[in-house]
Parts: structure tokens; C-alpha cells; sequence
């Protein structure tokens, strides 16, 4: 590409016997720096994460800024192992696919990069991959541990005076990244979770003689995705009880609660989050649990199972346990409209603003009301105030028993869910996106 191209200039005094010829056919030449982008994905894919890359790499192509785009094999480890795929050599109807295709195309990855000071091994192999392909631009699709790796590489760029601008693209269906107030990811996760409720509430109730039922949600430490399941509740198919992770659990009061409702109705749907803890911070499941991810977070599950062997013993009564695990992570069919505009749009901004000298923040989104309905747009965040803090659910949204949320919360989560996108499909079943992943050079 060239910046300025002149082709055959000439500059005249004097024309005539006594003509001066200050320039004659001079050509020049000036060529434009190559700045080019990485896009990574990091953490646990979701329904919209490509939607996000898609809004990166799309507004990255079409930039005079940025002459190519380089796509990271599973997220930073594509870049520590220069493993980097060429994103201007794909179909641009084949991108476009990214939109509607559930989980991270580009691959992810959990793997914690130590703090600089301590170990600054990852941090010279990054700076020496960046050189050699001149990338000035690196963009970042993630969660919390995403959000603090892009932070760190941001201030090491700056300590060691190489020019790059670092940029957050949130992504989570947990909700709990910090100064936004909603994370693409989540609101479609949370249409599946209230859908699913309410045919398993459907499924529930079928019967002469009547169940208990235990669906177990993710979370770990924010119950955003559990407290979902009233929105089913707000249309008569949802869960009697919800627990969360921002309150203690008790289990006699747990099996009290259970027991009231059945008592009372003869069937009782709960909903917990994955990570309900006790009054000293101990999961309820991590008993039976060992594993630990790759940043050193327990693996949880299997909690449903161990309330309804719980509940079972208590009550007599015929229980299920129902674990939605890795469902509700990429159910693209169920996916909120608003979700993937919302996701293409922080991906889209973010390349905006770097072009235009931001660096260091992650892109936020800001509730509000335009011509009487719900509207969204973004703002920047710093990365050093989103790394590794986590938003929990506001205490004054859950009752005051702690076993459901108030209707503050439906009036938060119900307009995130809104709308169905006309996904595109083949012989009836999704069309997804296939990638030729050609490798930089």
C-alpha cells in the first residue's frame, strides 16, 4: 500500500529558449507503515463471541489504518507460539458467518501469563512475535483473567517503549465484568436458561403425582445466570427458588424452603448457581470436586445431583437433578438479537477508538431510553480498573430470604433478551462458519 504516489511531475521556468526544467519527470514513491491488528479470544466460548471478532475484524479490513489482520490460534497461545492466522485471506461471505456462529472460531484458551515482574519470560516472546509482524494493534475477547492479561500486556508495552494499542473486548455469559452494565455473552445465555425453565416446567408438571426438580446453573461467584430462570418465573413456567453465590447457603434452610413449596403445591422447581457457598466460602460442591482450571479457579459441578440426594432423603419425594453445564454456553439457537448487535458493536468500536489513539481501555456498555425503549451505547472502561474484579448481583435485587430476586431484576435482564436474528441455515440445520485458518507468514 502506499501512502503518497506521484508519477511523472514536471515543473517548468521559463518555457522557452531560456526554460529551466526544476523537475522533470520525477516520480515518488512514499509507502504506508505496515501497522497491523491481532484479535484473540480467550475463556469459555459463548453464543455471540464471533459476533464480537466478526465487528474487530470486519472494521479492521475496511480501516486505512490497519493493513492486516491476524486472527490468534487459541487466544494468547496463538501469539506466544506464532500461531497466527491471516484473516484478510478468508471469504468475506464466509466472515460474515462469524456473526451467527456460536463459540470461539479462532480457538481459546485458559492460561495465565505471570505478572511481569516476577516473570517476564511471556511478555519478551510477545514483544519479539509483535516485531516481527509489526503489530501495533492487539484486540482482546474475553472475560475477567482476559481482561487482566490484556492489561498486563498493555503496561508492558509501555515499559518497554514499544507503540501498540491494547484494547478490551468484553465477553462473558457470567455478566460479572466490572463498569459495564451488561457483558455480550450473557443475555443470550440467559434467553436458553429462561427457555429451558420453562419447558422443564412444562415437563414438571405433567404428572398425577408430583417432583421435585434441582437445575443447576453456571456461576461461580455472580449468580447473574441463575437469576435468569425468573424470567421464566415472570411468565408463570419458571422456578419456585433460586439460590445465588452474593448469599450464604444453609441446607436446613434449603430443605425447609424445598418442603414448604411441595408441601404446598406437590411439585417445587430450584434453581442454583454452580457456585453457592456456605457461610465460611466453601462451595456446597466442591466436596466431590478436585479439578482446577487452567487459572487455578476449582472446576465445579455436579451440585444438582447433590441436592437432589439431599432432597430425596428428606422428602420422600420423587427428585431430579438437572445440570444445563455446557448448553448454555453456545445455544446460537436461542440467541438474543440484541446480544449479537451488542457484541459486533463492542467489537466494531473498539477498533474505532484505537485507530483514533485509545489504548488501555475495554469497551463498556451504558444503559438507556431512547424514544421510550431500552437503548444501548458504549463507553471505554481502563483496564486497570476491569482486570480481575468481579460484579455480583446488587444485594437489594434478591429477597429478603435469599431463595429468589425482586422485579428490579426482571426490568434489568427482560430487554437484553429481545429479539430473534434470521440465522442462517443449511438443509434446516445451522450454517456455521468454516475458517481456512491460512497462517501468516
Amino acid at each position: 500500500m502506499h501512502l503518497i504516489e506521484v508519477r511523472d511531475v514536471y515543473k517548468i521556468y521559463n518555457p522557452g529558449e531560456n526554460q529551466v526544467n526544476a523537475l522533470d519527470g520525477v516520480s515518488i514513491t512514499i509507502d504506508e507503515g505496515e501497522f497491523v491488528a491481532i484479535i484473540g479470544q480467550s475463556g469459555g466460548p459463548t453464543s455471540v463471541i464471533n459476533a464480537s471478532a466478526y465487528g474487530v475484524i470486519d472494521t479492521a479490513l475496511k480501516s486505512g489504518a490497519i493493513t492486516q489482520v491476524l486472527g490468534a490460534e487459541h487466544g494468547i497461545m496463538g501469539v506466544l507460539n506464532d500461531r497466527l492466522f491471516d484473516m484478510g485471506l478468508e471469504d468475506p461471505e464466509e466472515l460474515r458467518l462469524l456473526k451467527y456462529t456460536p463459540s470461539s472460531a479462532l480457538g481459546s484458551c485458559r492460561y495465565k501469563i505471570a505478572d511481569p515482574e516476577l516473570d517476564d519470560t511471556d511478555y519478551k516472546r510477545i514483544l519479539e512475535v509483535f516485531k516481527k509482524h509489526d503489530v501495533r494493534y492487539f484486540f482482546y475477547n474475553g472475560g475477567n483473567d482476559s481482561m487482566d492479561t490484556c492489561n498486563k500486556i498493555n503496561q508492558y508495552m509501555q515499559s518497554v517503549g514499544y507503540e501498540c494499542r491494547v484494547m478490551g473486548v468484553p465477553k462473558t455469559i457470567d455478566n460479572d465484568l466490572f463498569g459495564t452494565d451488561h457483558c455480550p455473552g450473557y443475555a443470550s445465555a440467559a434467553k436458553y436458561i429462561a427457555t429451558s425453565i420453562m419447558e422443564v416446567y412444562q415437563d414438571a408438571h405433567v404428572y398425577d403425582k408430583g417432583m421435585i426438580v434441582v437445575v443447576e446453573i453456571m456461576g461461580r461467584h455472580a449468580g447473574w445466570l441463575a437469576a435468569a430462570s425468573a424470567l421464566a418465573s415472570e411468565y408463570g413456567a419458571g422456578p419456585d427458588l433460586i439460590y445465588l453465590p452474593e448469599t450464604d447457603f444453609s441446607m436446613p434452610k434449603f430443605i425447609e424452603d424445598v418442603k414448604k413449596v411441595y408441601n404446598a403445591t406437590g411439585n417445587c422447581i430450584v434453581a442454583v448457581s454452580e457456585g453457592i457457598h456456605y457461610e465460611d466460602g466453601g462451595f456446597v460442591s466442591e466436596a466431590k470436586v478436585a479439578a482446577n482450571d487452567g487459572f487455578g479457579h476449582a472446576q465445579l459441578g455436579g451440585l444438582a445431583t447433590i441436592l437432589a440426594e439431599v432432597l430425596k432423603e428428606e422428602t420422600g419425594a420423587k427428585v431430579r437433578g438437572i445440570e444445563l453445564n455446557l448448553l448454555q454456553r453456545c445455544a446460537a439457537h436461542l440467541a438474543s438479537e440484541t446480544d449479537i448487535e451488542e457484541s459486533y458493536m463492542a467489537g466494531k468500536v473498539a477498533v474505532e477508538n484505537a485507530v483514533n489513539g485509545i489504548n488501555g481501555r475495554m469497551i463498556g456498555f451504558e444503559r438507556g431510553i431512547q424514544n421510550g425503549k431500552y437503548a444501548c451505547r458504549t463507553k471505554l472502561v481502563p483496564l486497570v480498573e476491569v482486570a480481575n474484579v468481579e460484579k455480583k448481583i446488587p444485594r437489594e435485587w434478591i429477597n429478603e430470604e435469599g431463595n429468589g430476586v425482586n422485579h428490579q431484576f426482571i426490568e434489568y435482564a427482560l430487554p437484553l433478551i429481545q429479539g430473534e436474528p434470521e440465522l442462517p441455515k443449511q438443509d434446516s440445520l445451522p450454517r456455521f462458519v468454516k475458517l481456512k485458518k491460512v497462517l501468516a507468514k
